[in-house]
């Protein structure tokens, strides 16, 4: 058995990598996996080339300016090409959607979520820089680096939604679960359109790293796409982990682990390939974080040939019973739209008082 560490960037990627961990995939290739600790992105920069740290489980946006000025970072595959997002506020602002915040100050948290919800303003017509809005972070960062300068534990750190409640902003962007528990806490939720982007968990490396242990790399990628697999597959099992292993920012009940796997789910890659549009909108954020990632084609850092020859051998079909994998759809499309709020509807509507699903032979009364 083969010891090898995958720290994440975000420990929001626990609600995937505690399933992934649990359903046996990596063991199953032979691989102890050390997954559950966070790695800063300066030591994943030091580390990572060092032969420290085998693989990382982020560092999206740095790598590119690194890239520039020598470093060997790669990137073999991509768990989730789009972010979706929830606008949260108070349900006495009269705010309905991304066209009331001009004027307004929005939260953020953290380095690439600042990214994220900076672009995602820009491409909605609401640019920070000619002062359509502001964004404000909870974290100060030195200018050119992703760390926050006390380097907090997630958990260690005040929830975005609070600064919402207490009006110190007028809304914010959220992932789940973050938001699922500011609408517990009584604030107004609107769905938004996901937006591609290079996030959560990917599958990081040095070059070196990769080229003398092509066998690690290989069973790494298997061990993972069997994780999404399980994922996709046993929802029953995925959001019993997720409840029971995910904390790190409250106790979840029954539905909302149920709705993080039901978002989470359909937007995992079975195949773990990156999208184009993805690539494009991080190489944005890069070269807003640093000029040096302008000397650099974005498509330098990534090597899918590890994810092509292992989904060449048929692996990922078998996983799927050779049936062809069903593209995404838009979600900008209306009937995606209605689908999804169905579905989620009908999760919802599934969870009994006691706090399981409806047909669980659960034992409750």
């Amino acid at each position: 058995m083969d010891h090898v560490n995958f720290p994440y960037r975000s420990s929001s990627h626990l609600t995937f990598l505690h399933v992934v961990a649990e359903s046996g995939a990596w063991e199953k290739h032979g691989l102890r996996v050390d997954y559950d600790k966070k790695i800063s992105s300066t030591e994943a920069h030091r580390a990572v080339p060092a032969g420290e740290v085998e693989f990382v489980g982020g560092n999206h946006v740095s790598t590119y300016g690194h890239r520039a000025r020598g470093d060997s970072w790669v990137y073999l595959g991509q768990t989730v090409n789009k972010v979706h997002s929830k606008l949260v506020v108070r349900p006495d602002s009269g705010i309905n959607g991304f066209a009331d915040l001009r004027g307004k100050v929005v939260g953020t948290r953290g380095s690439h979520p600042g990214l994220n919800d900076w672009l995602q303003l820009k491409q909605r017509g609401l640019d920070v820089d000619r002062d359509d809005v502001q964004l404000l972070n909870m974290l100060k960062h030195k200018k050119g680096q992703m760390d926050d300068e006390a380097n907090t534990q997630d958990e260690e750190r005040q929830p975005l939604w609070h600064w919402v409640r207490d009006r110190k902003v007028d809304a914010a962007l959220m992932t789940p679960p973050a938001h699922l528990f500011a609408e517990a806490a009584g604030l107004k939720v609107i769905d938004i359109d996901a937006m591609p982007m290079i996030w959560f968990t990917t599958i990081s490396s040095s070059l070196g790293f990769v080229a003398r242990h092509p066998d690690i790399v290989e069973r790494f990628i298997k061990g993972l796409v069997e994780g999404v697999h399980f994922f996709k597959t046993q929802p029953e099992k995925s959001i019993e982990i997720i409840q029971r292993r995910y904390t790190k920012e409250g106790q979840l009940n029954h539905a909302q682990a149920t709705y993080i796997w039901q978002g989470l789910a359909p937007l995992l890659e079975p195949k773990l390939y990156p999208s184009m549009a993805a690539i494009a909108n991080v190489y944005e954020e890069a070269k807003r974080q640093d000029k040096d990632a302008l000397k650099v084609n974005p498509l330098e850092l990534w090597d899918t040939h590890h994810i092509r020859r292992v989904d060449d051998s048929g692996f990922v079909d078998a996983l799927y019973g050779n049936a062809p994998l069903a593209a995404h759809k838009d979600a900008a499309d209306p009937e995606y739209k209605r689908e999804k709020a169905k579905k989620q509807e009908d999760m919802i509507a599934a969870v009994k008082a006691c706090g399981h699903l409806a047909g669980v032979d659960c034992d409750c009364h």
